[in-house]
């Protein structure tokens, strides 16, 4: 059997710090789709139970597809959740990264009572109504970040599975949404959707090929 070292999973020490200074609500806050080519950009917001931790709690990204999906109907029994969703238009409206901290902001606002703290995977982060402290690769480190970057990949993941139904023949369920060799093929055979990112250059270049073409 494979052991993993205790000391690189995400662990409650920044949640616990909050704690002791009184922060009697905390929320771990991350979000999923920042980079792909097209789908919306979701953010999860995540209050864990000091008394009922989830066992199991990882980075998203280093967690399987089965392992994911279990844990994020654990985390929804034993958590607080709040989810924010931001669509492509408001992404080439105002940029990824506002959007991005729209989405955080929407899945803040959805948790059933305010933070009283928040932790921010990353190194920015939008302003809130409580005191915000990041976490630079905090999805791997703090256990409230690591919850929300489950739930929020799993939902957007779902999501684009949703659009492959939709829009076949772009393997969305596949890539979802992410410039991979396959997408790119496919964008030049169907050319993009409107589920796609107009603001991204790869789509851009596409649409205005289309347009001139006209």
């Amino acid at each position: 059997m494979v052991r993993i070292d205790s000391s690189l999973l995400p662990n409650f020490d920044f949640e616990r710090e909050a704690l002791t200074r009184g922060f009697a609500r905390v929320a771990g806050i991350d979000e999923a789709g920042r980079g792909p080519w097209a789908g919306p950009v979701v953010a999860a917001a995540v209050i864990l139970d000091p008394d009922d931790l989830p066992d199991g709690l990882n980075d998203s990204k280093k967690l399987t597809h089965a392992r994911r999906a279990e844990l994020h109907d654990i985390i929804l029994a034993k958590a607080e959740v709040g989810i924010g969703i931001v669509d492509v238009a408001v992404i080439d409206r105002d940029n990824i990264l506002q959007a991005t901290y729209a989405a955080m902001i929407q899945a803040v606002a959805a948790l059933a009572s305010a933070p009283l703290f928040a932790l921010v995977d990353g190194n920015r982060a939008p302003k809130l109504a409580c005191p915000v402290e990041t976490v630079i690769e905090g999805d791997g480190k703090c256990l409230s970040i690591a919850a929300a970057s489950i739930i929020a990949k799993v939902t957007r993941d779902r999501m684009m599975v949703d659009l492959d139904q939709q829009y076949p023949g772009y393997g969305f369920a596949k890539h979802k949404g992410y410039g991979t060799a396959e997408h790119q093929e496919a964008l030049a055979r169907l050319g993009p959707t409107t589920h796609h990112r107009r603001s991204f250059e790869p789509i851009r270049v596409l649409f205005e090929t289309a347009t001139a073409s006209l």
